[in-house]
């Protein structure tokens, strides 16, 4: 290398260092991001050691059901069997949503001139409640139709649904029309056909069209010469959709089969039954006043293998036992349970009765530290759930049993006036449309004052004589009707038309010289 070479390369200037990026920057606007996103996210969403536990994966319904119905179904029976609280549960449910005498038909069929054809309505109300009779209404000929509400409702608040097969013709009993109530589980839940006859597919059990309107359902049997066909080595019976009534409460949009009522509150009644059996054990063996003898050292007796070290002592009024020489008594005294027993455990209850929409009052029976007030408000919310229930009841049951039955009978000639002619088919629409249904309703907790307001609403043209009436549970109909055949009897009886008024008009009314003498006198 040449003299200016040398000198050409010490005067290279060498690359300049790259500068390090000021991660300052960065830093702040990850630091903003996070404050941004702390300011609009749900606790509930977020994530973190805290909630490392807590699902967040959506699932289908499908799923859900799949997954959950048959364990929660096993369970639900097992604490309606064991568990009183459950037992309570299904007895308000049958006592609320359908009482003693069931869902009641109220028929206002009119005249084409207008006016009430009391003939037609007489007819039907009298058919319906001939063909209620156990030996009709049940295929078995043991339930009436009163009967056959309470038990869908107390299948659907225990299993979360209810199966009502509509048998028809001569196996249906004497009126040719007749119900099945069938298990839940006789529907396999895990029944799945994702391609059934080249158009439909079956889930749970139930076979839908591809917008998931049910065609039919598939019933399992453990008759060979019942089933129609053969699947996994189980024999099935395919019943027709309109042969089948299928009611349950729909909480998931997609959801094909119901979950039981208590599912939430399976978990807190089965800890509250172990809770509570834990504690009457722990409080027999503090009743049992039992003890240890401790022997001091080097003094305790030799025992052969066969021998029992433990000592028996025989309690009398009066008398202490003499220890043997080096033996001392220990007491065991178990505390538990104590005051703290009674908060958690009524901790438990209200959580289980808010879960199954129940007071807890009345769930548990008890009235301890109740006021008027509080009681009133607790009891006018239970009742509108319950109102709420049976509405649900009537769309899913009632309502249809009642068009099949009146179709069937109108074909029949089962429906007959007071001649003796049968209804004419022709009016199936228009007899449809004039029923309606009464549930049955509550006596309430302070009857004078609420009947004082209901007369003040009257009078102040905010409800009506009739609603009042249908309120109370009753047919406005029969009761005008009922009022009436007592004028008409009293006046017959020769009572005078001013006592008559005044016992109307809720003051009794002395009669004039003229109207002649007292009845009672």
């Amino acid at each position: 290398m040449g003299l200016f070479d040398f000198i050409r390369s010490r005067r290279v200037v060498p690359a300049k260092r790259a500068q390090v990026p000021d991660a300052r920057p960065a830093q702040a606007m990850r630091a903003a991001a996070r404050a941004i996103r702390s300011a609009f996210e749900f606790k509930a969403a977020a994530g973190g050691r805290l909630t490392g536990g807590w699902s967040a994966t959506t699932v289908p319904a499908d799923w859900i059901i799949t997954r959950n119905l048959r364990p929660l179904v096993a369970r639900s029976r097992e604490q309606c069997m064991n568990n009183d609280y459950a037992k309570s549960f299904l007895r308000l449910c049958r006592q609320n949503i359908v009482g003693q005498n069931g869902v009641v038909m109220k028929a206002a069929f009119k005249k084409p001139r207008g006016g009430m054809d009391a003939e037609v309505n007489a007819a039907l109300r009298g058919a319906w409640a001939k063909w209620g009779h156990k030996k009709n209404a049940s295929v078995t000929g043991k339930r009436s139709w009163a009967a056959i509400q309470r038990q869908c409702v107390q299948s659907a608040a225990q299993d979360g649904e209810f199966f009502v097969r509509i048998v028809t013709g001569a196996d249906a009993g004497p009126w040719g029309f007749s119900l099945q109530v069938i298990d839940p589980l006789r529907v396999p839940i895990d029944y799945n056909v994702d391609q059934y006859n080249q158009k439909n597919f079956i889930r749970h059990g139930i076979e839908f069209t591809q917008y998931g309107r049910p065609v039919a359902y598939h019933l399992t049997t453990v008759d060979e010469g019942e089933a129609e066909y053969q699947y996994g080595g189980v024999g099935y019976v395919r019943v027709p959709a309109d042969e089948m009534i299928h009611g349950f409460i729909e909480d998931l949009v997609g959801q094909k089969r119901g979950l039981p009522w208590m599912a939430t509150a399976l978990f807190r009644l089965n800890h509250m039954a172990g809770f509570e059996d834990a504690a009457i054990i722990n409080a027999r063996v503090g009743a049992s006043k039992m003890g240890f003898v401790q022997w001091q050292e080097g003094r305790a007796p030799e025992f052969d293998d066969g021998d029992e070290p433990g000592l028996e002592f025989d309690a009398e009024p009066g008398t202490f036992p003499v220890l043997p020489d080096g033996a001392e008594l220990k007491e065991w005294l178990p505390q538990y349970p104590a005051g703290e027993f009674l908060p958690v455990y009524k901790t438990l209850l209200r959580g289980a009765s808010a879960g199954m929409g129940v007071a807890y009052n009345n769930l548990a029976n008890d009235l301890e530290n109740v006021n008027f007030s509080s009681i009133r408000q607790g009891t006018l919310d239970e009742r509108e759930h319950w109102k709420e229930m049976q509405e649900w009841l009537i769309e899913d049951l009632i309502q249809p049993v009642f068009e099949a039955w009146l179709r069937y009978s109108l074909l029949k000639g089962r429906i007959k006036a007071g001649n003796g002619t049968p209804l004419s088919a022709a009016l199936l629409e228009k007899l449809t449309d004039a029923v309606t249904w009464q549930p049955r309703r509550w006596q309430w907790i302070d009857p004078t004052a609420d009947v004082e307001a209901a007369i003040n609403s009257m009078n102040a043209l905010l409800a009506s004589p009739g609603q009042i009436i249908r309120d109370w549970g009753n047919d406005p109909s029969e009761v005008w009707a009922e009022i009436a055949a007592d004028i008409k009897a009293m006046r017959d009886a020769g009572i005078p038309e001013q006592y008559i008024m005044g016992l109307l008009a809720g003051k009794l009314a002395s009669p004039t010289a003229s109207e002649g003498a007292h009845p009672n006198s």
